[in-house]
């Protein structure tokens, strides 16, 4: 089998068209299309059903695509390994990162990261959607409590939990009336924080006045007195320390954890291992301390 037409059938199935292919990858379109007829010739089997305005993988051709294209990346990874220096990092390495995260601790991370390996550009991006990596030609992303999903790897680096916090001004009150509240998001009715404090579990009923799109506006407002909010601890433990804002309960929810995400466990490139290695030192421990002593 052509292993270079087995390539561009890959890199058209993964785009969904040749047109797109082209453009991705700065080949021709039509020598896209002959080497895809050619390794269709090759298999005497069809791979696309090709209609006047869609490209859609047969049966066999799904087949193909997802037993061979692992293989081929794969491939792609040894040699550059080899061709790197025994695994040296370099190169580019692209990371999507959530909000928060890149608000908070990205830059610095960034920073030392590539003072530490200086043959390795670095292209951080902020994203609180599901990017697609391979689609979109990410190497790592950093979500926060990510969906199972079958196509990726990875590890938890960071755990966080959620408190409700406020200014010393705002009173708390006796009942379960509605206190004023600033959210992250669109508006949206009264909801309800179900609370754990020394003296036992309590129900904060919020009543939402301001709503913004950051956390880290949140927290800000916060502090000027608005109202209550939700907030992770690590970004609101230093304020709790010296009295600008007052603790009203930890959120009764899972931990929030930070995943650090991949295609492969296998054949990892040096600059992804490298890191996630970073990673781990960074946070040895995973705690929202660690975070918080990133925090300006």
């Amino acid at each position: 089998m052509d292993l270079l037409a087995l390539a561009d059938f890959n890199l058209v199935a993964r785009h969904g068209g040749f047109g797109r292919a082209a453009r991705a990858s700065g080949r021709p379109k039509a020598t896209l299309s002959r080497r895809v007829a050619e390794l269709e010739s090759g298999l005497a089997l069809r791979l696309f059903e090709r209609g006047a305005r869609a490209l859609k993988l047969t049966e066999e051709g799904r087949a193909l695509h997802e037993r061979t294209s692992a293989l081929l990346t794969e491939l792609d990874e040894t040699a550059a390994a080899i061709s790197s220096g025994a695994g040296k990092p370099r190169g580019s390495l692209r990371i999507s990162v959530p909000l928060l995260f890149a608000q908070t601790a990205m830059g610095k991370l960034a920073a030392r990261f590539a003072l530490r390996y200086p043959e390795v550009r670095v292209e951080i991006t902020t994203e609180d959607r599901a990017v697609d990596m391979v689609e979109e030609g990410y190497d790592l992303v950093i979500r926060v409590n990510p969906r199972p999903d079958e196509s990726l790897v990875g590890r938890v680096f960071l755990r966080d939990r959620l408190v409700v916090v406020a200014s010393p001004a705002v009173v708390r009150p006796a009942d379960d009336s509605p206190v004023p509240a600033v959210v992250r998001g669109t508006p949206g009715g009264v909801a309800a924080w179900e609370v754990v404090t020394p003296a036992g579990r309590s129900r904060i009923t919020a009543d939402p006045v301001l709503c913004l799109s950051s956390l880290v506006m949140v927290r800000d407002a916060v502090r000027a007195g608005v109202g209550v909010a939700c907030l992770p601890i690590s970004l609101a433990s230093r304020d709790l320390a010296d009295g600008t804002l007052v603790h009203w309960g930890d959120i009764e929810e899972p931990p929030v954890e930070l995943w650090a995400l991949y295609p492969s466990r296998r054949l990892l490139s040096a600059r992804v291992s490298a890191f996630l290695e970073f990673l781990r030192e960074a946070f040895p421990m995973g705690t929202p301390e660690e975070l918080a002593a990133l925090l300006d």
